[in-house]
């Protein structure tokens, strides 16, 4: 970004402190830039309004930079569902690839071909945002990942982790993970929260996972835990509800019954944690 000025003869901005001066504003005008940018996409038309409202639950823009998404890389988000994270994933990697890694076509599970269905409506809708979207099919249970092997910078998971308890294939979606990513490549996980100690069938009723219970699985893959954070807690979410964490919005499973408290409670604890893939001079 180009500053403009005034010409001052031999002193002033010709002084190595005036030099000094303006590449730090340049740049802080980049930085706001590049905000901008990422405002632009939060804000941008093809958003849809009921998404939008989650971005103060989800925080993407400071879970994206946790993850260290880039714009040219190559990113694999795992079960988008219904696009929340497409909606700002596709546009932002547009110099990169974005792998939308969506239900498996093939086994007859209603739901999965509806989801999926929709999906790939929600892609056809828009070709500007989402022409350059790279539909690749998941399933643990099938040890089924549609991306070539090693070429991922990321891959990504959001709220997902314990649909797969319910097919014992939490370990083998892991694998997946790792087996698509380049060495030194990371995997970002953001999940509900249980309190430590949760046993297993808890964590499978539920929709908690213990962060204890989530890094053994990264680790027994083969992934190094890298960092965790916490921007996507909820200290208010106290884990002790009658549908588990699905009465929580956005699914308010109870429909109207205590509604007012569950919406003041807002969305569920959630940890972030971001595990590294070894290069392979240390495997």
């Amino acid at each position: 970004m180009k500053i403009a000025t005034r010409n001052t003869g031999s002193v002033g901005l010709r002084s190595s402190l005036g030099y000094v001066a303006v590449l730090l504003l340049g740049g802080l005008l980049n930085a706001a830039a590049n905000a901008l940018v990422g405002e632009a996409i939060l804000q941008g038309e093809h958003r849809t309004e009921a998404f939008a409202a989650r971005d103060d639950y989800r925080n993407p823009t400071r879970t994206l930079a946790f993850f260290q998404v880039e714009p040219s890389m190559s990113v694999v988000e795992i079960w988008p569902g219904a696009g929340w994270y497409t909606e700002i994933l596709a546009p932002y990697l547009r110099p990169g690839t974005y792998y939308a890694a969506h239900f498996p076509d093939n086994t007859g599970v209603a739901y999965y071909n509806t989801n999926l269905a929709r999906f790939k409506a929600k892609l056809a809708s828009d070709g500007d945002v989402y022409s350059a979207v790279k539909l690749a099919l998941f399933d643990p249970k099938q040890s089924l990942l549609t991306v070539p092997d090693g070429s991922a910078d990321r891959v990504l998971t959001f709220r997902n982790v314990h649909n797969w308890l319910g097919t014992k294939s939490e370990a083998q979606a892991f694998a997946l993970f790792y087996k698509a990513l380049k060495p030194g490549g990371m995997l970002g996980v953001v999940e509900h929260r249980a309190a430590p100690g949760t046993s297993w069938e808890a964590m499978k009723s539920s929709g908690y996972m213990t962060e204890a219970y989530v890094i053994e699985l990264a680790e027994k893959a083969g992934f190094v835990l890298d960092a965790r954070s916490e921007i996507n807690a909820n200290p208010r979410d106290t884990k002790d509800y009658p549908s588990g964490v699905w009465t929580l919005p956005p699914s308010l499973r109870l429909g109207e019954k205590d509604r007012a408290r569950y919406l003041a409670i807002g969305e569920s604890d959630r940890m972030t944690l971001r595990f590294r893939k070894p290069d392979a001079a240390v495997q």
